[in-house]
This record gives structure tokens, sequence and C-alpha cells, in this order.
């Protein structure tokens, strides 16, 4: 469920939201706290045209609603030293709904694993594993993923660098 700001706070499903309630400044609003999460509440009502009280009460519904789920640095994975990118596909012995359950909720534990996707298609999962090095990586394998119950197949790919990283969504 969602809540408006229309005088009352008022409490609507998800998808009405975004189309019924979500108007062009706070899509402003969205845009420019993904550019710079660091503005001040004057700084983003300037920047979208607002007086800086009906600004805070649009920032405030967006984050009530989960539209805003934080704010955060974007951080240099080389330089903290985990250089290596690795996307993992991992198929189940059979997706069955506690099965799924028991994987996503084993994932979650693991530090190394920063992006995990349900999928279609002939794998169930494709993980984002970040590591220090070849041979910590081996170790996470090893000792961690394949010690976990009912997978049938991991698949690792190694990228070679990054072409893209973009962090602010399309919104129009």
């Amino acid at each position: 469920m969602c809540y408006n700001f229309t005088g009352n706070w008022q409490i609507i499903p998800n998808f009405e939201y975004i189309e019924q309630y979500m108007d062009s400044i706070d899509k402003k609003i969205l845009n420019e706290l993904q550019r710079d999460g660091r503005l001040t509440n004057q700084e983003l009502a300037d920047r979208v045209s607002l007086s800086p009280s009906p600004c805070l009460r649009r920032v405030r519904a967006l984050e009530k609603n989960r539209i805003i789920q934080g704010y955060h640095a974007n951080v240099d994975q080389e330089k903290c030293g985990l250089p290596i990118n690795v996307f993992v596909l991992v198929k189940l012995e059979k997706p069955t709904e506690e099965n799924i359950r028991q994987f996503e909720s084993m994932v979650q534990d693991m530090e190394e694993v920063i992006e995990c996707f349900l999928m279609t298609g002939s794998h169930d999962y494709l993980l984002r594993v970040v590591s220090h090095s070849l041979k910590t990586y081996e170790r996470f394998i090893r000792q961690e993923l394949t010690c976990l119950p009912h997978i049938e197949s991991i698949e690792s790919s190694f990228a070679f660098g990054q072409v893209k990283k973009k962090f602010e969504l399309p919104i129009r």
C-alpha cells in the first residue's frame, strides 16, 4: 500500500500511486535526488521550483511509499580491494516454493553476493558476486555456494571490465 499527501494520508495500491499520484514535480524530485542525494531540502526545492515545505512533504511521501528506498554513497569497488565481478547462474534441482525460500534466505547472509535476481529461462538465479581474488572466489564457491542444498548447477562468468555503470533510473 502507498500513502499520498492530499490534505489527508490515504492508502493507495502501489501500481496506482505511480500512474495517478506521481506528477511531474515528483519525477523532478526523484531525478534530482538520483543525481545528488546530498542536496539540502532548500537546494532541492529551488531546483524543482517549489517552496521548502511542500518539497519536504513530497520527499517524505516518496520515502514512506518506499519509492525512495535510501541514500547511498557511490563507492569505488576496485579501490576497496574488490576488483573481481563474477556473474553466477544457479539452477535449483527442483524449484519448489520451499527450496526457493531456503535458497533466497541463505543467499541473504552471503556478503560476497551483492545482487541476486530470480530469473526465467534455463537457470533460476543470477548472482553478482564481488571478490578480492580468484582464490577468494574459489573459496566462496567451494565452501559456501556449493554447500547450499538443492543446487543442480552453478555457472560462473567473469567480467573483464565494466562498460557502463549507472545508478539513475530513466524516470520520465
